[in-house]
């Protein structure tokens, strides 16, 4: 793509109507905030279209901002004719004189927004409904661009251009989401198999490594979809992420590299990772835990072993049995014993660190969360105290297929990220979970992302899901996430003063996670295979000639 890089609005004084007049006030909706103009046929005007009208509130002329919810032929052609498909339906509406073409009508609901308020930084409720034979107007490109974000533009704030408003033509309207906003309340990235969460993940994630941001970003990657990030260290695109010195450090962590600290684990984490424990294992194995916790900060399989045979002797049919146990949990290359003490490897200002977890088990990866997110979560609170200066800035951290790591059940890394999206805020952790399936994560932890970005959504369950836990997403939302198509999503929250359909930018990357051409492998594999056999055909029938006994009868 073009690296075009759109300049955000510097304030909000630009004019809210455009010259393009869509319509005019007709009569109330049937709800308290809604409004319905006729519109003439030959005027675009789309469900979630932005208008706008001039009203009077205690004697201050105000534009007020209002959103298309639904859009009605108002007058066509008589459906006794229509029913007949050998009727030339243009004939007949000549000879009758009913209008056709250019001439239709349409019946068009908006739902009011409100007017913005400068110093409140939001929209107002006009509490009244716009009269009758009001002039509606098309917004303002520009005045949308600087409404519709909950962004103070003359802060020096970092902002992520994620796309452009979807019912306008293409890069008309740009659509920025204010990053101090959803990196401190969280995010929440859901869409069906195919829509484009990883896509629009990897936009977002370019824009918070711009120079403008430079953010500390640690992402949990199941699928391996993420290490094109790489690519934002090249040459190609220093226009873009490059600024004097700084350039994004992109850090991705291949499997065979990935460790749990045992020292890092908690006791809780221990039981979840042995086989069956009874009540008296798990007593010896509490004892023994405590006991090294607080003698050192380096513990081995061997080391745990040794102190429950301790702790209950050395003939103890219990340590035995813990032993068995715990080796077979512990002794493996993915745990060491030295506790992680530099994290700075992990979370850096200006570094993005992918952790490729695909040839990890789903207990694996949750148990690598659980035992990062705390540690960096601890040191955050002691960096907040003045304890510890680690990790004394912001951080964030995305996961993939965060109903893997937040399920609605149970999970290893499910408390402790409740805890952080319960309360990091005040720590300046943020949180960004990405699903295909709201409905199989937590209803806390999805309730807790303030911001969202929905893409194409079917499943009636995820869809109810959604409306249980995300505030903002009402009805007239609800409504669009089954004919968004890839690309395309509905953003809303506390990033957003109101919710806005949005066609999300082109990555300056390249996408790590297409899909895969079926048809295209399976010919190849096929030719492939083929070859294979007709060569054996081949190499058989040589070795038989070898085998034959020329000797002369």
């Amino acid at each position: 793509m073009s690296n075009d890089l759109p300049d955000p609005p510097q304030n909000r004084n630009v004019p809210a109507a455009s010259d393009t007049v869509v319509g005019t006030v007709e009569q109330p909706g049937d709800s308290a905030d809604e409004f319905q103009f006729i519109a003439p046929n030959d005027i675009d005007v789309r469900t979630g279209e932005f208008i706008v009208y001039n009203t009077t509130v205690e004697g201050e002329h105000h534009n007020v901002l209002a959103r298309v919810t639904n859009t009605e032929q108002e007058r066509g052609l008589p459906g006794d004719f229509l029913a007949n498909p050998g009727v030339d339906s243009d004939a007949v509406a000549d000879a009758l004189g009913v209008p056709t073409g250019d001439v239709e009508l349409n019946s068009v609901t908006a739902r009011i927004i409100g007017y913005f308020n400068d110093d409140m930084g939001t929209f107002t409720n006009p509490r009244s409904l716009p009269d009758p034979g009001s002039r509606v107007y098309l917004a303002n490109n520009a005045f949308l661009e600087a409404v519709l974000p909950n962004a103070d533009w003359e802060s020096d704030a970092g902002l992520a251009h994620v796309g452009w408003l979807l019912n306008r033509p293409a890069r008309d309207a740009n659509v920025f989401l204010p990053i101090d906003e959803f990196a401190s309340t969280h995010l929440a990235i859901l869409a069906s198999t195919g829509s484009g969460k990883s896509y629009t993940a990897s936009v977002i994630m370019e824009e918070m490594m711009r120079p403008s941001s430079r953010a500390a970003m640690l992402v949990f990657d199941p699928h391996g979809e993420y290490d094109t990030l790489e690519d934002m260290r090249k040459s190609k695109y220093e226009d873009v992420f490059s600024d004097g010195d700084y350039t994004p450090e992109v850090n991705i962590v291949q499997p065979d590299e990935i460790t749990i600290a045992i020292p890092d684990l908690n006791y809780g984490d221990l039981l979840a990772l042995l086989d069956g424990p009874s009540d008296k294992m798990k007593y010896i194995l509490q004892k023994a835990w405590r006991k090294l916790q607080q003698e050192t900060n380096d513990i081995s399989a061997h080391d745990l072993v040794r102190t429950c045979y301790e702790e209950d002797g050395e003939q103890s049919d219990t340590a035995e049995a813990l032993e068995w146990r715990i080796q077979r949990a512990l002794g493996r290359d993915l745990f060491v014993r030295a506790a992680r003490e530099d994290l700075t490897d992990l979370v850096a200002p200006g570094q993005v660190t992918v952790l490729k977890l695909n040839q990890l088990s789903k207990d694996d990866q949750q148990m690598l969360a659980a035992a990062l997110l705390r540690k960096l979560y601890e040191a955050r609170e002691e960096a907040m105290r003045g304890d510890d200066d680690r990790l004394d800035f912001p951080l964030f951290t995305l996961l993939e297929e965060g109903h893997r790591f937040a399920p609605d059940g149970n999970a290893r890394s499910l408390g402790i990220l409740r805890t952080i999206l319960s309360e990091g805020r005040k720590f300046g952790f943020g949180v960004g979970i990405i699903s295909q399936r709201p409905s199989k994560l937590d209803a806390d932890v999805l309730s807790q992302c303030g911001t969202q970005v929905i893409m194409q959504i079917q499943n009636p369950n995820d869809q109810q899901a959604i409306q249980q836990s995300v505030e903002s997403a009402g009805q007239d939302v609800l409504d669009e996430l089954p004919g968004l198509t890839p690309g395309q999503a509905v953003i809303s929250g506390d990033a957003m003063n109101t919710p806005v359909l949005t066609r999300i930018r082109h990555r300056h990357t390249e996408h790590g996670a297409d899909s895969l051409n079926a048809t295209s492998e399976w010919r190849t594999s096929w030719e492939t295979h083929n070859e294979e056999q007709n060569r054996s055909v081949v190499n058989a029938y040589d070795e038989e000639e070898d085998d034959v006994d020329d000797t002369a009868l």
